[in-house]
């Protein structure tokens, strides 16, 4: 019989919260004794679902679901026999705790049948990725890697980075580890190839070579400054140069820089000589470039203080093309073998795989997902535990930056829960907020409103929860603030009471029972909060224990005065959404510094200017601005590509064309200057002016 999936992570609480709310309260003489019964009761209620299951689950290979009461899904495993997976969870003995606290929250279960073992891993990953289980290791940061385009949908192909959806034709080349690698190789590039990264409308509209060319980052071919058989020649080089013929492309160019020596044309001669020059430095900018390693990922696991971190280095065509660091969601019973697995897994489920995966750690399922990855790339993909050579001196290089990483994380994280814990004295919470929202409206004038919602925890911003809202009450007066926020709060909290109500639980004793969360008197309809995160005392005393995310705000900061406190207030009391809330009033003149906080039940006050809190949230402030700012200015620039240039006073059809004829897109006359626009015929310095400001304006 085999036994179950090990890549699982424990909850804080051995009773699902649902049946906690119906058990009855312990006697305080033998709480122990009660909790234990409680515990037990919901093993049993888990073991019973489980053997529910059996009978209807299928012997063949796929992938299985644990659901708890709420239909929430707790674990997602893969099998290559579903049913004898799902009876190894049914044994009254033999399972460690966190398999226990898994089974005592599950209440049904569900089942994919998949042709073969190999589909059933991938399907396992994708899974995991959408539906983030709380039980699984997950990856928490899943945001996509930029590459490097030659384009071929255009006589003249495109050099540009590109990230997202592989929906233009051309050559990719990649993964990066960071946006800056890849600017840094695309400018080495254009210097080495000469190949133009304007758009195609702004190409089009050329009549002259533009500062690249000058420059001698580009051909020009938007001009015809060079045929189309050299240009070509220019494109191939590029594409054979990324593919890995480096070396092949530096012999020809060495070759032709000679001929053109030898012909006395020097400065033909220059130019060959300053596109291997810069090859050159394309390769000696990498750090490490290995000599027998031409296409592999790297991946380094380290693990302390209760945390892993997964170190992943790129190599293309014989170059390093960055690292990047992982801490992925883990229980710290797993060892880093069982972490990479399931890491491995994720990683590749949404990126193309390269012929080589080194790794630190043996892992379980290093064939079967090999086999998987070759088959989803048409390829033979190898995945080795290096002992010896270069390869050995890359992982162990891999592992000294893990281990650097995970240090710095832990560092920052410890620093991080010291300040929630001054920012919960000063603001009067009963513990550290593990969840802050920060909430601001953008405007111009009341068009294209805009809120916005930003989320900070224990890690820093948690940016995959951020949220806008586009104001759609016709009844507002524009430019009514309060207004917008009383619709954008009532927005949020109707959706969150709807998908996670809590529920109504007695305050503590001592606490009170006042619904006003900020003036020293706990919520009556809070949820049972979970202890405080503890820092343990060990050798770098930044271990914190996770606890289940619940998506309930500690704290609500409203970018605003005592107006927009009351506004927020109304609506929170209307829905009986008693949450912590804060305003921030900027100081006169708007310095930083000399904010106002305004709380409920309490006289407003101001922090001392060199306060770690006061910067603190500050921050928090300035980057909810930030991201409704750029929401507000997404939707103008939106209405704008509907409405035309003519919304601007005193730009009507025929200056428009002559904008976009001169500018090529929106986008480059966004970007204008003053003196540039003027540049364009029929605009005079007043229209350059107007459009400057309509474009550069400060969003309210």
């Amino acid at each position: 019989m085999s036994t179950p999936k090990k890549d699982i992570e424990p909850e804080a609480d051995l009773v699902d919260e649902d049946d906690e709310a119906t058990l009855p309260e312990p006697d305080e003489a033998e709480p122990a004794k009660v909790l234990l019964e409680q515990e037990a009761g919901s093993l049993a209620a888990g073991r019973d679902a489980v053997v529910a299951a059996i009978k209807h689950a299928p012997s063949r290979p796929g992938v299985y679901r644990m659901i708890d009461s709420r239909g929430d899904v707790l674990y997602v495993g893969k099998a290559k026999n579903i049913r004898k997976r799902i009876a190894a969870y049914a044994r009254p003995t033999g399972l460690d705790t966190r398999i226990e606290r898994m089974i005592a929250a599950t209440r049904n279960l569900e089942f994919v049948v998949t042709r073969t073992e190999t589909e059933a891993l991938l399907l396992e990953a994708n899974l995991i990725k959408r539906l983030r289980p709380r039980f699984n290791v997950t990856l928490r940061d899943d945001k996509s890697f930029p590459y490097i385009l030659i384009t071929s949908d255009h006589w003249a192909p495109q050099l540009l980075k590109h990230r997202g959806a592989r929906s233009r034709p051309g050559q990719y080349y990649g993964p990066f580890a960071s946006v800056w690698a890849v600017n840094r190789t695309v400018n080495v590039l254009q210097r080495a190839f000469l190949l133009r990264s304007c758009s195609d409308p702004f190409f089009e509209s050329r009549t002259r070579p533009c500062l690249l060319y000058q420059i001698k980052r580009c051909s020009g071919p938007c001009t015809k400054e060079i045929d189309y058989p050299d240009y070509a020649a220019l494109v191939r080089e590029a594409n054979a140069f990324l593919s890995g013929r480096s070396k092949s492309v530096k012999d020809q160019l060495a070759a032709a820089m000679e001929k053109a020596s030898t012909a006395l044309d020097f400065e033909r001669a220059a130019i060959y000589r300053d596109r291997l020059s810069a090859l050159s430095a394309i390769q000696s900018q990498q750090g490490i470039n290995p000599r027998t390693v031409e296409e592999a990922d790297v991946f380094a696991v380290h693990q302390q203080g209760g945390f892993s971190c997964v170190e992943v280095f790129f190599f293309r065509t014989g170059q390093n093309w960055g690292n990047r660091a992982y801490f992925p969601k883990a229980d710290k019973s797993l060892g880093a073998s069982e972490v990479l697995s399931a890491f491995l897994a994720q990683f590749y489920d949404d990126k193309p795989a390269p012929r080589v995966i080194l790794i630190s750690h043996a892992i379980d399922d290093r064939a079967l997902l090999a086999e998987a990855l070759s088959t989803r790339s048409g390829r033979k993909v190898e995945i080795s535990l290096p002992q010896r050579g270069e390869k050995k001196d890359l992982m162990a290089h891999a592992l000294a930056n893990a281990r650097e990483a995970l240090g710095r994380k832990l560092a920052e994280t410890s620093s991080q829960q010291k300040l929630l814990q001054q920012l919960a004295e000063t603001f009067g919470l009963p513990r550290p907020p593990r969840r802050i929202e920060v909430y601001d409206n953008s405007h111009i004038q009341g068009t294209n409103a805009v809120g916005a919602m930003i989320v900070a925890g224990a890690e820093g911003f948690r940016k995959k929860d951020y949220r806008k809202f586009n104001i759609r009450s016709a009844e507002l007066t524009p430019g009514d603030d309060f207004a917008m926020m009383r619709e954008v709060l009532e927005r949020r909290f109707k959706r969150l009471m709807n998908e996670a109500p809590r529920d109504l639980v007695p305050a503590p004793e001592g606490e009170g029972s006042d619904r006003d969360a900020l003036s020293g008197e706990a919520s009556a309809i809070a949820a049972p909060q979970p202890p405080d995160l503890p820092v343990a005392g060990g050798g770098d005393g930044a271990e914190l224990e996770e606890q289940e995310e619940s998506p309930w705000p500690d704290l609500v900061l409203i970018d605003g005065g005592q107006g927009q406190l009351n506004a927020a207030r109304e609506v929170l009391e209307k829905l009986g959404a008693a949450v912590p809330l804060v305003a921030i009033a900027k100081g006169p003149d708007r310095d930083a510094g000399r904010e106002t906080f305004f709380l409920p039940g309490r006289d407003s006050f101001k922090l001392p200017p060199r306060d770690p809190v006061l910067y603190f949230v500050e921050r928090l402030r300035d980057e909810a601005h930030r991201f409704a700012v750029g929401s507000h200015r997404t939707r103008r620039t939106k209405d704008l590509r509907d409405a035309g240039l003519q919304e601007i006073s005193g730009i009507g059809p025929t200056r428009k064309r002559a904008l976009l004829h001169h500018f090529g897109t929106l986008k480059a006359i966004e970007r204008a200057s003053v003196p540039d626009l003027m540049q364009v015929e029929g605009i005079s310095a007043e229209t350059a002016r107007r459009i400057y400001e309509f474009f550069h304006d400060g969003a309210a």
